[in-house]
């Protein structure tokens, strides 16, 4: 931070944050996905940074997005001069409403403010001199995509060295909403950070007594709603039919002490994948771990016998659907060592409920992407009326079904049956 301010930075931010101001001083990230319920200052630890690290070179500059233009001046532009007031150098500042843009005038680099909605300003960001090194979007979950983020993200990554983007949103609810699925699939990736806050981690001082006292009455009265807004817990809709979905990177001392392996194969059709999976399941603690996956449409036979071995070295037996004798037969003939799962009345709802009855379903982003994806979307369905549909839907299971043909051998006599109909 320039030698111009005379403030205690570590005064300005909460003390979870402190840690990740250090790491992005250090360069130690290019994404930072923060997410926290209401008041749990993450947006001004953002503005906070990016308003501090312009001020040390000249060639740092920054770009702000959300989701539409309009709203900018009340929000994050009002946002960012709070920053700048807080660090106590208003007067190095000169602030600008039409465009929304904040320029250093010691340096004359600047902060730009767009809209998703207005695409081509966008793209045609241009810096008197420098690059974006810091981009940032606020209330990520009020985009529709991921795919809006990376067109952001390709426009701007260029033309200079160690840019950071950052992500503040508030969790929405649903487990299948695209911002809890895309930061699932980023545990674990070298490059990108993940850190979540809440009001409780910020002195109280700072929230105000009025704040402090509607977050303990909505607790009182609504737990999980408050869970929800204060907290920033991703509660659900109350369709999961997979609340036991846990996801974590499986350590390689838990990967190499797995035995007893479990593979199961559900074939793909036209434009439906065929999906392979391999477990582990941790009987006296009722645990499933996934270990390996292969998800892919238009695949050959002869290619996915091929890809089914690489993964399955011993040729260990895999369990499929015995609907399908004649592929079956065609795999067995290239070498695999595949047997037909076996039927039974119910064994749909009855395999769904025995993997709803686990006390957790351990899903490593990294190892298996595909089934994080469909077991922590897999939901019930509403009817006309709202109500929620008391089958389960068939689309988007097709690692479901071949976990349920991979435990087979689970299976008790006379018990529940896992396997498909």
């Amino acid at each position: 931070m320039s030698n111009e301010v005379e403030v205690n930075y570590n005064d300005l931010i909460a003390p979870p944050f402190r840690p990740i101001s250090q790491d992005i001083l250090a360069d130690g990230h290019k994404h930072y996905w923060l997410n926290g319920g209401r008041g749990s200052t993450k947006s001004s630890f953002v503005s906070l940074e990016v308003v501090s690290g312009m001020m040390d070179n000249r060639d740092y500059n920054a770009v702000v997005i959300r989701k539409t233009e309009n709203g900018i001046g009340d929000t994050v532009f009002a946002q960012y001069l709070w920053a700048i007031d807080a660090l106590g150098v208003g007067h190095l500042w000169k602030e600008t409403k039409s465009p929304y843009k904040l320029t250093y005038l010691p340096l004359g680099n600047s902060i730009v403010f767009k809209g998703l909605d207005k695409p081509r300003k966008l793209k045609s960001t241009k810096f008197r001199h420098g690059y974006a090194k810091y981009i940032h979007f606020e209330e990520v979950d009020e985009l529709r995509s991921m795919a809006e983020i990376r067109n952001v993200n390709q426009s701007l990554a260029r033309g200079g060295a160690n840019q950071m983007f950052f992500y503040t949103y508030n969790p929405p609810k649903s487990i299948t909403n695209w911002v809890n699925g895309h930061v699932q699939t980023q545990v674990g990736r070298k490059n990108t950070l993940i850190h979540s806050s809440t009001y409780l981690d910020v002195p109280p001082e700072w929230l105000g007594d009025t704040f402090i006292e509607e977050a303990e009455y909505l607790k009182e009265v609504n737990q999980k709603v408050y869970e929800h807004e204060y907290l920033g817990i991703v509660t659900g809709t109350g369709a999961e039919v997979f609340p036991n979905v846990k996801a974590r990177t499986i350590t390689k001392e838990e990967y190499d002490s797995f035995d007893k392996i479990h593979r199961g194969l559900d074939f793909g059709f036209a434009a439906d994948p065929l999906a392979y999976v391999a477990t582990y399941y941790d009987k006296p603690r009722k645990r499933l771990f996934f270990l390996d996956e292969i998800y892919q449409t238009r695949l050959g036979n002869d290619e996915a016998v091929r890809k089914i071995k690489k993964l399955n070295p011993l040729n260990e037996p895999v369990f499929a659907d015995s609907a399908e004798p004649r592929t079956i037969g065609e795999f067995k003939n290239m070498g695999l060592n595949i047997r037909p799962a076996r039927k039974g009345r119910g064994s749909i709802e009855h395999g769904i409920k025995w993997l709803q009855d686990l006390s957790e379903i351990v899903i490593d982003p990294k190892r298996t992407p595909n089934v994080l994806r469909e077991f922590s979307g897999y939901e019930l369905e509403e009817d006309k009326w709202g109500n929620l549909k008391g089958s389960y839907p068939d689309k988007d299971n097709h690692s479901i079904d071949a976990t349920r043909y991979a435990l087979e051998q689970l299976s008790k006599p006379g018990g529940m049956s896992v396997f498909k109909e």
